[in-house]
C-alpha cells in the first residue's frame, strides 16, 4: 500500500535509506556538500543512520554496502567491517566530489563578486575578511566545516570565491571528508551494536529520537555562535592617568 509523500520526509534520514538506498544516500552527501540547494539535507544524521543500517536493513535484508558489492559479484561477502569500509570509501568520494564542485562554483563566480556594489546584505569587505581568514585558517575552515550543518554547504563555495590555494583546499577537503564520514558512520554502527548487546535497545526502533538528538548536538555550536557573537576586544590602549 502506497503512503502519501510529505515534504517533511526530506528532513528524515531514514526516508533516504529506506526509499533510495545507497545511491540516493551518495547523492544527498554530494548535494549537501557541493550544491547551494543542499544546505537543508540531513547529512550528519543520515551518515549515523547509514552506520546503523550498514550491515543489515530493518527488514533483515543485506545492508547498504551490498547494493554496491553485488555489482561486482561480491554480494556473497558477509562481513560487517567490509560493509563499513565500503560505505566509508563510497561516501567519502561523494563528499569530496561535492566539495570540489562547490569550490569550482565559487571560483567561477568569485571574480565577479569583487566588482559588485555594496548592498544591504552584501559588503565587499566581507569578501576581503573571508579571504584573510582562509589564508590564515583555511585548514580549520575546510575540515571543521564538515562537522557543522549549513556551514559545510557554503564553506567550499566561499573557499573558491576567495581563491584559497587549490592544492591546500584539495588536501584538507580529503582529510575533512574522511574524518567526518568515519566519525558519523562508525558512531552509528558501534553505538547501535553496543546498546543492543548491553541493554537490548534497538536504535532502529527509535530513529526519530536519535535523529533529533544528533540535530540538536550538531546545530548547537552554530546557534550559540549566532545568538552570542564574540565581542571584539578593544585594541586601543587605555591612557595612563
Amino acid at each position: 500500500m502506497y503512503t502519501l509523500f510529505n515534504w517533511a520526509q526530506l528532513l528524515q534520514p531514514q526516508f533516504y535509506v529506506e526509499n533510495g538506498g545507497l545511491w540516493l544516500l551518495l547523492f544527498v552527501v554530494f548535494a549537501e556538500t557541493g550544491l547551494f540547494v543542499g544546505f537543508f539535507l540531513p547529512g550528519d544524521s543520515l551518515l549515523f543512520v547509514a552506520g546503523i543500517f550498514a550491515h543489515k536493513m530493518e527488514n533483515g535484508e543485506p545492508g547498504l554496502a551490498h547494493q554496491f558489492l553485488k555489482l561486482f559479484g561480491l554480494g556473497g561477502i558477509q562481513n560487517e567491517f567490509v560493509d563499513l569500509f565500503v560505505l566509508l570509501g563510497l561516501i567519502s568520494v561523494a563528499g569530496i566530489l561535492g566539495n570540489m564542485v562547490g569550490y569550482w562554483t565559487g571560483h567561477k563566480v568569485g571574480p565577479a563578486m569583487f566588482k559588485w556594489r555594496d548592498r544591504f546584505l552584501f559588503k565587499k569587505r566581507y569578501l576581503h575578511e573571508a579571504h584573510d581568514f582562509y589564508e590564515k585558517h583555511g585548514a580549520l575552515a575546510v575540515v571543521g566545516a564538515r562537522f557543522l550543518p549549513f556551514i559545510r554547504t557554503f564553506a567550499p563555495i566561499v573557499a573558491g570565491i576567495v581563491e584559497m590555494d587549490r592544492k591546500k583546499f584539495y588536501f584538507f577537503n580529503v582529510v575533512g571528508c574522511v574524518a567526518w564520514v568515519f566519525a558519523m558512520l562508525f558512531s552509528g554502527y558501534f553505538l547501535q551494536k553496543w546498546i543492543l548487546q548491553q541493554f537490548g535497545f534497538d536504535l532502529k526502533d527509535h530513529l526519530e529520537i536519535i535523529v533529533l538528538g544528533i540535530v540538536l548536538v550538531t546545530t548547537a555550536p552554530v546557534i550559540i555562535k549566532l545568538a552570542f557573537p564574540a565581542k571584539k576586544k578593544n585594541s586601543t590602549p587605555s591612557a595612563n592617568p
